[in-house]
């Protein structure tokens, strides 16, 4: 049976939604709309091609990150050439079926894109999902007076759009230059045979603010969890200690098996326990000489990795460091930068502070420095 290809079109910038940044990049119930989209495509297709926007290579690249995708192709002046430059990459591939789909479009189900796959495999030209106008239709007229408008035979669009690969590509390097409601119109002025299968309401194209709303609740809020995390190192001989991820100038270093940094070994728990995975020691034995002095920031990123891995996304972290020396405060943004670094998050979504016990205990009489840490993460629900 021939390849079946899907072409993602994310390449617009579709601020109406707010937020300030193109919507496919905005956060959906714990992940970037343009990622929940190719998710929900990735296992019904033996090729995925996304069209992006220029300028937007990193937030793609965070958006499919642990995804195997052909390399994204940047789309033009329209959709219509966007689609074109996303059929031209996909040419080499020769698949004989492609699926072209909105990147706004995160709630198609695996049922629907079959539906499109298989009146394809039964020698349809073009397939597209339809669902019948239930609302009223009004056109105004004369002022004060909306005329009714028949429901009969209309239809609502929806995407994926399906096609015989090499019919579609000629149809539109037919049309390059034009724009096009959609691309069944296009394969219609091409004359090809176009049948209709049943759309999904679920299946909507967000939009506005509102939509992302309604996208949420039909996702299924994400499930919040907080873990919570403690590390304590006594000082012993060396000129810096390493803290948070940040080297620090100090008359004494941390003892421990790693480099000893009780913030980020803190915080790797506080993300281990709201993951119910374990703790740090489980993960990196002391005992492993594979981690005698190694960087604690490796620790974070195995976590980090593991939440991704389970579908989450960690939202939010607290840090809390308590020493009587060295003084923290000139270094608490970089620290908040480096853990925001590590972990891929925006700074605003990390708290780092510092305290002291008065002179009381261990850290009062400076024989250490001890960290607790507070982790927020979201997993589907």
């Amino acid at each position: 049976m021939g390849r079946v290809a899907i072409l993602i079109v994310a390449g617009g910038r579709g601020l109406r939604a707010g937020g300030g940044i193109p919507k496919q990049y905005r956060d959906l119930a714990g992940h970037s709309l343009l990622r929940r989209t190719i998710a929900a495509c990735l296992d019904a297709a033996d090729l995925v091609q996304v069209v992006i926007g220029q300028g937007d290579e990193d937030a793609y690249a965070r958006a499919v990150e642990g995804f195997t995708l052909l390399p994204p192709t940047h789309g033009g002046a329209n959709r219509q050439e966007s689609v074109c430059r996303g059929l031209e990459a996909l040419e080499p591939h020769k698949p004989e079926f492609v699926l072209i789909h909105d990147g706004a479009r995160p709630l198609v189900t695996p049922e629907l894109i079959g539906r499109v796959i298989d009146i394809l495999r039964k020698g349809a030209d073009a397939v597209v999902p339809v669902l019948p106008v239930t609302d009223a239709l009004k056109r105004e007229g004369k002022p004060g007076v909306l005329e009714a408008i028949s429901r009969d035979g209309l239809y609502r669009a929806q995407t994926p759009q399906g096609f015989r690969f090499d019919a579609i590509l000629r149809a539109h390097r037919a049309e390059r230059g034009r724009e096009a409601v959609d691309d069944i119109a296009i394969a219609e002025t091409a004359g090809m045979k176009v049948m209709t299968v049943a759309g999904d309401e679920r299946n909507m194209k967000v939009t506005s603010a509102d939509d992302f709303a309604i996208a949420g609740r039909l996702l299924g809020a994400p499930l919040p969890r907080t873990g919570m995390g403690f590390d304590a190192h006594r000082f012993g001989p060396g000129d810096h200690v390493w803290l948070c991820g940040i080297r620090i100038a100090h008359s004494a270093g941390l003892i421990g098996h790693s480099d000893a940094d009780a913030g980020l070994h803190a915080l790797t728990d506080a993300v281990l326990g709201a993951l119910g995975a374990g703790d740090i020691g489980q993960h990196f034995p002391p005992t492993d000489e594979r981690w005698r002095g190694a960087s604690s920031d490796k620790f974070l990123i195995h976590a980090r990795d593991l939440v991704r891995a389970a579908g989450g996304a960690i939202v939010h972290c607290d840090v809390t460091v308590i020493c009587e020396r060295p003084k923290l405060s000139p270094h608490r943004d970089a620290m908040r930068a480096r853990i925001a670094e590590i972990l891929e998050l925006d700074m605003s979504r990390v708290s780092v502070k510092a305290t002291t016990t008065e002179g009381m205990g261990f850290t009062g009489r400076q024989e250490g420095i001890a960290a607790q840490a507070v982790a927020t993460i979201v997993l589907p629900s």
